[in-house]
């Protein structure tokens, strides 16, 4: 657990990474080696978390690693502020990423190092391999920035070293980078690509394609290596090298684990909680849990219900930490009575990470990555088109990561349609290893909150209500199934089934009560996580759908992407055909068909039809 973090943020430069974990005995053969980018190899063509043994993240997308590594440091920094007692440095280990010009380029990056720079990450250290070529030829063509100058400005120590085959020169900065207190480093290593290749040296060619057999015997004989024309020849003289760094390393974790067992004897409450910090939280008792389900029986929008819950769940969560793009406010993400994370206390859960939703998402992904802390990030659900690629990946790495969403349809009214989610449901929806949940009320929100945090291998998206939503009678703990009925049509086979989520349950509830007085029985399915619905029991889901009834529409105050699946070739979608416009809420809905008078027509229209 004190182990220091590396992680590739150039993750095309693989075979680094693999050739290091063969060499240090992590599990990787030589055959291993030779299926490099083949099918179920070991040995993918970027590393990917939770498939090779040793590999601390998935890092495909430039610059990703960068914002994953702050994160990483971040954790480090909390853990430590909140368990180090003098003599006993449990947490104190260093962060290094390593990566290229393209890293530099992406602006995840750029965020990322804005906030760790603000937040005096001290223990953060970047390896910038700085060989001025991308695919298409020279970085000048397109980078000519001083990129020291840039991360200064962000608050880095900045150090150089010249020639990136001096290894004591390249040492040397990782020590002065360490002797800086105050300051994450950034250190960049100048370079040659295809080093050693006569053919190649320094040229593009050596980035985006193989050297050839040609090349490659060449490359060995210019630079003295044995056997030159004998494919994956290994000295054993190198093996045994790396043998003795690996009892070394091996040592040093011994030494930590007597360090933590002299800790845990000397502060056992504080012994205790670093197992709390490190293991899930009791599923069965929290579903048990009366007061965490609780609810004050008056409207109430979800995202201040998703408040009470991120309250509720901090006394019951030691290792919960999360916060917003500047919208704590907003997104209700602050933990009441807690610190605020910064540079003065690491101690704080509480993370402001600033109008940087993509480097948000990245750095909560390094913060579940490190072990020891359950992140949350907020933000206007119309951002999270800027927290894609990273909630990507925290799905690709099956990392409990939880997203809380906030104005999550037309009713966010004035703001426009700048800030009204219309497709990004559809977006999430699609994402495959993502749960996606929103919740109709209170129960629905308490229901979303647990997946969230009960979740072991997928990340949550909350997605929740500025305007206030009525507590329905028919909810409850049955949200967990994705799908279930809420408002029973009282025949057998109903007439109708009116599937929605959100604030349009009540909405369709409403119609339901219209449709009766004209003798049309219908029944109201909520369907909070679509994702959660296709993981139950064909009987289920045919008790919920039965197939029998093809009249069926779904209400859902965004793109009627997706609801194919589930009102079928007869069936129809209240949904958003376009982007929303400014105006107050209430009358939107109104104007774009969200009222029970529409979706009563529409479902007459349905049933007439079929």
């Amino acid at each position: 657990a004190n182990r220091d973090r590396f992680i590739l943020s150039g993750g095309h430069g693989s075979m680094l990474l693999y050739s290091l974990l063969h060499f240090y005995g992590y599990g990787l053969t030589m055959d291993d080696i030779k299926q490099f980018r083949q099918y179920g190899s070991l040995t993918p063509g970027h590393p990917e978390y939770g498939h090779t043994t040793g590999v601390e993240a998935t890092t495909g997308p430039l610059g990703a690693g960068m914002s994953m590594a702050v994160g990483m440091a971040m954790a480090e920094a909390h853990l430590a502020a909140l368990f180090n007692k003098p003599g006993y440095p449990i947490v104190d280990h260093y962060t290094f990423a390593l990566g290229g010009d393209g890293c530099m380029m992406e602006g995840i990056s750029s965020e990322a190092f804005s906030l760790a720079g603000t937040l005096g990450l001290s223990k953060l250290v970047i390896l910038y391999d700085s060989n001025k070529i991308s695919i298409e030829g020279s970085t000048d063509l397109a980078f000519t920035e001083n990129v020291q100058k840039r991360m200064e400005a962000f608050g880095f120590q900045t150090i150089t070293v010249e020639d990136g085959n001096d290894l004591s020169a390249i040492g040397s900065a990782i020590e002065e980078a360490k002797a800086d207190t105050q300051r994450p480093s950034f250190i960049t290593i100048k370079t040659q690509i295809g080093y050693g290749c006569p053919a190649k040296q320094g040229k593009a060619s050596a980035h985006g394609s193989p050297l050839g057999a040609e090349n490659i015997i060449a490359m060995k004989e210019n630079l003295g290596w044995p056997k030159p024309t004998e494919s994956f020849y290994i000295p054993e003289e190198v093996y045994a090298h790396y043998g003795e760094l690996s009892k070394q390393a091996g040592a040093a974790e011994a030494a930590w684990q007597e360090l933590l067992a002299a800790y845990t004897a000397a502060y056992p409450e504080l012994g205790e909680q670093w197992l709390a910090f490190h293991r899930d939280v009791d599923a069965d008792a929290l579903l048990h849990n009366e007061e965490f389900w609780s609810y004050a029986d008056k409207p109430q929008a979800t995202r201040n219900l998703s408040g009470i819950m991120i309250n509720r769940l901090k006394n019951l969560m030691p290792q919960l930490m999360g916060g917003s793009a500047d919208l704590a406010p907003s997104n209700k993400t602050q933990m009441d009575g807690e610190a605020s994370f910064c540079k003065d206390d690491y101690s704080g859960r509480n993370i402001h990470f600033g109008v940087r939703e993509l480097a948000m998402t990245g750095v909560t992904n390094g913060l579940a990555l490190h072990g020891g802390i359950r992140p949350y990030a907020g933000t206007f659900f119309v951002f999270s088109d800027y927290m894609k690629p990273m909630i990507r990946l925290a799905a690709l790495m099956k990392l409990p990561v939880t997203y809380v969403l906030t104005h999550d349809s037309i009713g966010v009214g004035e703001d426009g349609p700048t800030h009204e989610p219309i497709e990004q449901l559809a977006m999430l929806r699609a994402v495959p290893n993502l749960n996606v949940f929103r919740p109709a009320d209170a129960k629905e929100t308490a229901a979303g909150w647990y997946l969230a945090v009960t979740s072991k291998t997928t990340p949550t998206a909350l997605v929740l209500t500025r305007q206030n939503l009525p507590q329905l009678s028919g909810t409850g703990r049955n949200a967990l199934k994705g799908a279930y009925i809420v408002s029973e049509s009282g025949q057998d086979v109903p007439d109708a089934i009116l599937i929605a989520s959100g604030s349009e349950v009540s909405l369709s509830i409403e119609a339901k009560v219209l449709l009766e007085k004209e003798g049309i029985h219908v029944r109201v399915v909520s369907m909070p996580c679509m994702e959660l619905f296709e993981k139950q029991s064909d009987d289920y889901k045919e008790h919920v759908l039965p197939r029998s009834v093809r009249a069926r529409v779904a209400v859902e105050a965004a793109s009627g992407f997706g609801w194919g699946a589930y009102v079928g070739i007869d069936g129809a979608t209240v949904t958003m055909p376009g982007f929303g416009a400014s105006g107050p809420a209430g009358m939107l809905f109104k104007n774009f068909g969200f009222t029970a008078e529409h979706v009563v027509e529409t479902v007459k229209k349905v049933t007439a039809e079929v």
